[in-house]
């Protein structure tokens, strides 16, 4: 047959080309001791996180440095509104930030400098190239490196990041510098399941997140397939003996958990047994755009109605906000104009584009869901405490049971005039951006927050 000796030719290329391609994605994690990881940081919804009645948890989305800009947008706007009745800008009551692929750049850098960074971050990074370190081209040594596994490695992406943003931190520091706490989102290619980087998936592996990069966590955010090769992450069984949490134990061996309960616990579990020497993260996008699993987890893994709170901030709170910043793509592609079609990079991206969209509906679904019913577990075990409790607690006089309201919402490009929200669509989500559609994404962000229904609700509720 004619294509033979063609298809010949091109493996026998390939193969080469494959025998050439090196892709460098050593681990960088470190093992722990059962004494280092009864220390090690704790990402959750600790008494400094939650220290006063009102408490705002932002979700910061994919989307490149599209969507770093848009979050941005969003904390620079915080950062001017008050709160009524109280000192300070909105921003002082954000506990807790989550952050997925370019939204884990602001939600990193912000959880490193706290309001600081908000007066360089637009400089050091949103008017950045940085894809300057990266292979962006078509070209044999490229497609070489995709069959390989991935055309940029942990010599890229990561390593600029550390010495242009990051300058070497660690998750450690963040325990250094109090609230927000940040989540930095993953996709576990294995488990199929998000990852995030807590300290409950490090304790499962034996592995000391206060010793992990934090450039390398945001990396592993923003790993498009095939632009990125996995980043890896090594397990150390045997290291450390302290037993997997209860809460592990009884969804994983529970048919009818919740179906991201138990995807979550069987992944530990692996972590933990060695089933799984070396775990592969990519995009978090593609399981989890919102950044929402750790949030919902928290919440589905505790055994208490106040859970993942305390006693005494269940009975402080009053208010709390949980808003997603999504700056996702719309729809496009002129390929359902004809019969062919898509090939290449743009089957890439609409599947990609499909992955994502699916889950981000169904996170966002479980999120909300889980949110209300935690909103009435809350009430009826405040409004069952006895006189003793509600002293023992921290109540205050005249302190009512049923004021407690959660406001769950999400801001987009859609939220805004259709004529914006189409030209914000067009901005690419690649992390290199002109500075004029920069700024334009800063101000959508500031515009969609005021805009937002929820957010108006929440503040006049305050």
């Amino acid at each position: 047959m004619r294509w033979v000796r063609p298809l010949a030719g091109v493996m026998f290329v390939s193969g080469i080309l494959l025998g050439c391609a090196s892709i460098q994605n050593a681990p960088v994690n470190l093992p722990g001791t059962s004494r280092t990881l009864a220390n090690t940081l704790s990402v959750g919804f600790e008494e400094q996180a939650v220290e006063d009645d009102v408490v705002v948890g932002l979700s910061f989305s994919g989307g490149g440095t599209r969507a770093a800009a848009f979050s941005f947008g969003v904390l620079q706007e915080m950062q001017r509104i008050p709160v009524r009745g109280a000192q300070g800008p909105m921003i002082d009551r954000v506990g807790f930030i989550s952050g997925v692929s370019g939204g884990s750049v602001t939600a990193a850098y912000y959880g490193l400098k706290k309001k600081a960074g908000l007066a360089d971050f637009r400089e050091r990074f949103l008017l950045r190239n940085a894809e300057e370190g990266l292979q962006t081209q078509v070209s044999l040594t490229n497609i070489s490196r995709a069959l390989a596994g991935g055309i940029n490695d942990s010599t890229g992406f990561p390593r600029w990041l550390d010495a242009n943003l990051f300058e070497g931190a660690t998750f450690g520091q963040f325990r250094n510098v109090g609230r927000p706490r940040v989540w930095i989102n993953a996709s576990d290619i294995y488990n199929r399941t998000p990852f995030v980087f807590d300290a409950e998936a490090f304790r499962a592996m034996c592995s000391d997140l206060s010793e992990y990069p934090l450039a390398s966590a945001v990396a592993a955010s923003a790993a498009v397939p095939v632009a990125f090769a996995p980043v890896v992450i090594q397990t150390y069984p045997g290291k450390c003996n302290d037993p997997l949490p209860p809460w592990v134990v009884r969804a994983r061996d529970n048919s009818n958990a919740p179906p991201m309960l138990s995807a979550a616990a069987k992944a530990l579990s692996r972590y933990h047994d060695g089933s799984i020497p070396y775990i592969k993260l990519l995009d978090g996008g593609l399981v989890d755009n919102f950044g929402l699993a750790g949030f919902t987890i928290a919440r589905l893994s505790s055994d208490t109605p106040y859970g993942p709170l305390t006693p005494r901030q269940a009975v402080r709170l009053r208010r709390a906000l949980f808003l997603v910043v999504d700056a996702k793509t719309g729809v496009a592609g002129n390929w359902i104009n004809t019969v062919e079609g898509p090939s290449g990079a743009d089957l890439v991206k609409a599947a990609a584009d499909t992955a994502i969209d699916a889950s981000v509906a169904g996170s966002f679904t479980a999120f909300s869901t889980t949110m209300n019913d935690w909103q009435g577990s809350l009430i009826r075990w405040r409004c069952g405490l006895s006189a003793a409790d509600r002293v023992k607690y921290g109540a205050r006089p005249g302190w009512n049971c049923r004021d407690l309201k959660f406001y769950v919402g999400r801001i987009g490009f859609d939220q805004l005039d259709q004529a914006r929200a189409a030209e914000l669509e067009l901005v690419p989500t690649r992390f290199r951006l002109p500075p004029e559609q920069v700024d334009s994404v800063i101000a959508a962000g500031g515009d969609a927050l005021r805009a937002s229904p929820t957010f108006r609700s929440f503040a006049a509720g305050l």
